[in-house]
This record gives C-alpha cells, structure tokens and sequence, in this order.
C-alpha cells in the first residue's frame, strides 16, 4: 500500500497521541481479497482510553494490531494512516517500527498460553523485553517485574518469575503478561481482550491494576473486549464495531443508557435466558477423593464430584483453584496419584493410553485456549476432519459433507474449512474447538471456558446450542468458567473449588442464592456489572474490610 497523503485526511489536533484516520484492511480469502476493515477512524489522548465492542470478527483485534502498525499474516493494508504523535506508522520501516514496539507502544494479545515461550522462564522473558531495547542492568529489571507482579497481584511475587509458563494458571500467565508490557513505562498500550480467562475476583484486581497505570502515567490505551460490564470500568469511551465498521462511538456512560443503534442496544441487552434447575437419576461421572501433582506441587487434594447423567455441571473458583487440572485428569492427560474415577459404572483408567478408543470417543474436551488447541499447519477441514476419520471410520467426501454440517452446526460457514487457524477471529477458532469435540458425538463434554472469548451475542447462541444438543441427545456437560451469569443459566449443580479443594457443591440456586462459603459469596459479589462506578465501590468495600 502506498502511504496515504497528509491532504487526504483531517489535521491531527495538537496533542493527539493516536490518530487512525479511514484506515482500511484487506484479508486474503480463498485466494481472494476482500475488505474486513471499512475506513474505521478513532483518535486518542494522553492518559484516555477507548474501548472496541463487538461481535466476533467485527474487526477489533485486527484494528488494535494495526495501530501498532502491524498487520496480522493473509491481511494488508489497503487505505488510511495510523497517526503516532503524528507520524504514520503504515509507513514507517521495520527498524523504527522495532524501536517503538515494546517500549512505547506495548499490546496485550488475548491468549498468553500463545503469547510465551515456553522454554524460558516468566523472569527471562520479561527481562528481554527491556535488554531488546538496550537495558542491560538485569537486577534492576527484575526488581521492576517483581514490582509489577505485586501491583497485579500474583502470587509469591519474589518467585514467581522463576517458574514457566506452564507452571502457572492461564489467569496468572494472562496478568504476567500485562506486566510484560507495562515493563518499558509505554505511552500506548492495546489491550485485547486482557480479562478474558480470568476468574472475577482476580479480575477486579487487573482492572484496577488496568486503570491506575494508564491514569497514573497518562499513557493511552485500546481496551478491546466483548465484555460491556468491563469496558464500564475502564473506558471513557466506547465505539461499537460491526463487519468491519463503526456503528457508533459514544461516553462510556452516554453509551450504556442511551445507545443510538439497534445493534448496540441487542449487546447490551444479551443475556444468557435462565432456565429452571433439573434434577437427575444417576450419575455418568464419580470422582472419589483424588489427588494430583504437577512434580512435587500438589494441585488436586481430595475431590469427590458426582456429575448427573445428561445435566449440566458447572466447575468454578479462581484462577489456579484447579479447575482446568481437574478436567486433565478426568480426560486422561494427567494421571492422579490417589483416588478413583468412574465412567457410567466403570473405573476409569488413569492415561489416555490406557484407554480404548470408545472410552475416549464418550469423553471430550473443549479446550480453554483454541490458539494453543488447534495446529496452526493444519486448515479447519483437517482438523474437524480428523476426529470423523478416527472414531467413524469415514473417508473422501462423507468426511467433507460431514464437516461442513459440523460448521454450520456451530454457526461458521462451511467455506471457513478452506482457513488457517491464524486467519479466524479469536470467536471463530472457539467454536472451531466446539465443532472438533462435537464430531466425536461423545457422552461427557467437559467445556473448559469456551465463551470466555465471545461477545455476548455469539456466547448466547453457543450455550443455546449445547443446551439445545443437551436436550435432543442428553449431553452431559462438565462446565469449568468464571462467568457466574452463565452459571446462572445453565447449570443444574455447582462445584466452588479453591486451592485444588472443593468446598461447595449443592444445587445450583442453593449455591448461588444461599451459599454456606464466604469464599462464594466474594465470588458473588465480584460479578462485574453495568455500572460505571461499581469497581470503585468493590474496591472501597474491600479497603475497608481489611
């Protein structure tokens, strides 16, 4: 693309520290371009932060990774400027481009279990970052990511570092990340979708954390997410997105009482549709008092779970309470060092390998994290394709007939089977995940936080359709998340876990309306809601409880 003309476009205001002026974005397609950017404009100051809402693959990540002047493999840049303290990122070269990156203009990716190495501990890493830019004193720097952990509240902060980034929590890897890029004091930062795999007592503490670095240092931010009740506490304003387009752009507070569209008002207005609690004879699945390491670390400790045939169970608590543990275990990618398993009446074998092929078709696992999930060589028909292959026996065209109903039964148009993983929105690649679990028509999902990437419209209509295929086939849903409204919706039972034991389990509206655990109510009680000032008053009520 050639760089766009200064006369083209409005004169950037005297202290404007980003300016993205009709910027557009082309995405390859089959072997085609087509636009998925559509002349998007936005402009930020000092210590201001907009958020971007919408829809899975309206364009935010994509947006947010171009006012880093990056654009993402099969995308190009087609028209417009992004504007940094007036000179244009779009066409600056690769070297200026690495100088700004990481120190000044910093971004927050949505997966960190994608986003590290994980061959290098959490400390090297963040050390990096400052040594690529030419600090080279590394007790300094390790003092200052010391000092981040403790701001993000992560635990044993002094230590932390030393470990890799599968020794901690998808939660705990998400908030080292953020101080990874708060490690060069930037002026920008994209945050996307940074809160997403967090539990909601953890997340009350990122966004504090969120909102006092950028009002502390003045440093302007993107805070990409599909999370309303979110962006309302760190936003002070928000521009809604739809195919690639601006629908609207308002105050935060202007926005969330008085939307101007019908699109924005359909966001605001999503709700997972509550449903009356079941009750269930028998139970598929009986976890007696099992444990479970990682090396000397113990992570489970004497868990008991019953989970009722053909109903919803759902798994919650903080990040590294063990949820996501839990499920290795009972699918068999980690073997327990006490207890007993049982699998409709039967012992179930500890590992996978010990397993038979009609043992492993019943069981499913949705994965928490599709950019880790799915192989990035592989396109989506291989991948949904595999699984048919390997438990039904199919081949040539049954399998392609097959994959695209897989599609359309999660809601993707079957010629996204033609894509990379890399070339899908962040939404798409999770319901991609959903659709590889579905194709083994298994007895037990386990869905390990599959809407926690969603915005709420298309989160609505993936719980309508696992409950819709839990309805036609009695479905068993072992359901681990954060969110306590989808709890709210769809559960039957609720198990509250914290540090690797369980300490509720009831059904669900005795655990959500009369819960016996302090822990549960804080749980509760840190359910983000619609109000500008609700961070605030959880903050000042935990201040004044200490």
């Amino acid at each position: 693309m050639a760089c766009a003309k200064d006369s083209e476009f409005p004169m950037t205001k005297p202290g404007i520290l980003l300016d993205v002026n009709g910027l557009r974005i082309e995405g390859e397609s089959g072997g085609r371009w087509q636009e998925i950017v559509k002349g998007v404009s936005l402009r930020l100051d000092r210590g201001e932060v907009l958020g971007l809402i919408g829809e899975s693959g309206a364009g935010k990540s994509t947006i947010g990774l171009a006012a880093l002047g990056y654009a993402r493999p099969g995308c190009r840049f087609s028209g417009g400027q992004v504007l940094f303290e007036g000179r244009d990122l779009l066409c600056m070269s690769e070297s200026e481009l690495r100088r700004l990156r990481g120190m000044r203009i910093a971004y927050v990716a949505q997966s960190a279990a994608a986003f590290f190495n994980p061959a290098h501990r959490l400390i090297d890493q963040f050390i990096e970052v400052l040594a690529v830019h030419g600090f080279s004193d590394r007790a300094a720097a390790a003092a200052k990511a010391q000092n981040l952990y403790t701001r993000l509240d992560l635990p044993d902060p002094a230590h932390l570092g030393q470990r890799y980034p599968h020794q901690v929590s998808g939660g705990q890897l998400q908030r080292a990340m953020i101080a990874m890029a708060m490690a060069g004091d930037p002026d920008f930062i994209v945050f996307d979708e940074p809160t997403t795999a967090l539990d909601v007592t953890t997340q009350v503490g990122v966004l504090a954390a969120v909102r006092n670095a950028v009002r502390g240092s003045k440093t302007a931010a993107l805070y990409i997410t599909h999370d309303l009740a979110v962006v309302a506490q760190v936003a002070d304003r928000i521009m809604v997105l739809r195919h690639g387009e601006m629908v609207e752009e308002a105050e935060t507070q202007t926005l969330l009482q008085t939307p101007g569209q019908e699109y924005t008002r359909r966001l605001l207005a999503a709700d997972p549709t509550i449903r009356p609690e079941r009750t269930a004879d028998g139970h598929l699945l009986e976890i007696d008092n099992l444990s479970a390491s990682y090396g000397a670390r113990r992570v489970l400790d004497g868990i008991s779970i019953r989970v009722p045939k053909g109903r919803t169970t759902a798994i919650v608590g903080e990040s590294g309470s063990g949820k996501s543990t839990l499920a290795r275990v009972i699918t068999g990618l980690l073997a327990p060092d006490t207890g007993t398993l049982r699998f409709d009446g039967a012992v179930l074998a500890k590992g996978t390998g010990q397993r038979d092929r009609e043992t492993l078709r019943r069981i499913q696992l949705i994965h928490q994290m599709p950019d880790t999930a799915l192989n990035p060589r592989q396109k989506v028909s291989e991948i949904l394709g595999r699984p048919l292959m390997f438990y039904n026996g199919v081949t040539g065209e049954v399998v392609a007939g097959q994959v695209a109903r897989l599609l359309e039964q999660v809601e993707l148009s079957p010629a996204l089977g033609d894509r990379f993983p890399g070339e899908l929105s962040g939404g798409q690649k999770q319901r991609v995940c959903i659709a590889r679990a579905i194709a083994a028509d298994p007895d037990l999902i386990i869905c390990d936080e599959v809407t926690s990437g969603l915005d709420p419209l298309v989160a609505e209509g993936i719980l309508n359709l696992l409950s819709a295929m839990q309805k036609q086939s009695g479905k068993t849903y072992l359901f681990i998340t954060h969110d306590l409204k989808i709890v709210a919706a769809i559960a039957d039972t609720v198990v509250v876990m914290k540090n690797g034991e369980v300490i509720e389990q009831d059904g669900r509206d005795a655990v959500l309306k009369s819960p016996r655990n302090d822990y549960t109510e804080r749980l509760i009680a840190s359910v983000p809601k619609m109000d500008r000032g609700w961070l605030d008053t959880l903050i000042a009520r935990a201040s004044a409880e200490k």
